[in-house]
């Protein structure tokens, strides 16, 4: 566990080096924020009680998503360890005594916390301080808030898993290319990063919030604005738990199934 928690910490550090991307990242997190907002602002003027949420929950939800979208940012793929795969330089990951599957794991987590503290703070305090009903809102309780923060946490593990699973799949491949562009574009669109996961139909909704998608961050943000109550967040929580094991469980297996066809060529 030791060598995982080091992993995990040089990862952490380095990742808290890039200050002025992480500024640069706040700036275009705030311009994109606001203009989903006066979109969303537009529709909700045609007919206010034509839709599944508050304006100020919509408010909040987009400013949680600005917030932490180093966390649950979906196209972020370390390169380093497709390059290894590609260009057969994991032989050296292979010789040490470690999981490489756990290794890649916490390598992941880790960069998405790292670029997550260096850009929420700002973010949430000016949003904070927004006039109602376009700022970020206070929390509905707090059993939601304790229950957001460990589903932001679960959220992370899901996509991290499922980041796994693409990483397997560049075994197969010539080119990781096309897996990956699918495989977010699918991710992003059911997650609710796009559209909230509440304003689709009703039962396409019932599909999606069953699909490991909508674990990653529509259900923290969700009990965070008081969307999903607190009686119906063990739930969903329980449901995130589930796609951890179910996504790690397929990691792990398929990575040793692809480890023991692995041929590396070269000297």
């Amino acid at each position: 566990m030791k060598k995982y928690l080091s992993f995990f910490r040089i990862r952490f550090i380095a990742g808290l080096q890039y200050r002025a991307a992480a500024w640069a990242g706040v700036a275009t997190q705030f311009a994109w924020g606001f203009l989903s907002i006066f979109m969303f602002r537009a529709f909700y003027e045609t007919d206010p009680g034509a839709f599944p949420m508050e304006f100020s929950q919509l408010s909040g939800y987009i400013w949680l998503q600005q917030a932490f979208l180093g966390m649950f940012m979906a196209w972020f793929f370390d390169n380093g360890i497709l390059e290894s795969i590609e260009s057969g330089s994991i032989a050296y990951e292979l010789c040490r005594p470690t999981s490489i599957y756990a290794m890649w794991f916490v390598k992941n987590a880790a960069v998405r916390l790292s670029r997550t503290v260096l850009r929420c703070v700002p973010i949430l305090v000016v949003a904070a301080f927004l006039p109602p009903p376009y700022g970020i809102p206070l929390p509905a309780g707090v059993v939601p808030f304790f229950l957001f923060l460990l589903s932001m946490i679960l959220g992370m593990c899901v996509l991290t898993a499922f980041s796994m699973l693409i990483y397997v799949s560049a075994f197969y491949t010539v080119s990781s290319i096309g897996i990956r562009t699918l495989a977010v574009s699918a991710a992003e669109f059911f997650s609710g990063a796009i559209i909230p996961i509440p304003f689709f139909p009703d039962g396409m909704r019932t599909v999606l919030n069953l699909l490991p998608f909508a674990s990653v961050q529509s259900t923290p943000f969700l009990i965070y604005v008081g969307h999903i109550p607190t009686a119906e967040a063990f739930a969903a929580i329980a449901l995130q738990a589930f796609w951890i094991v179910a996504l790690t469980s397929v990691g792990v297996l398929w990575m040793r199934r692809s480890l023991r066809r692995v041929v590396v060529q070269g000297g």
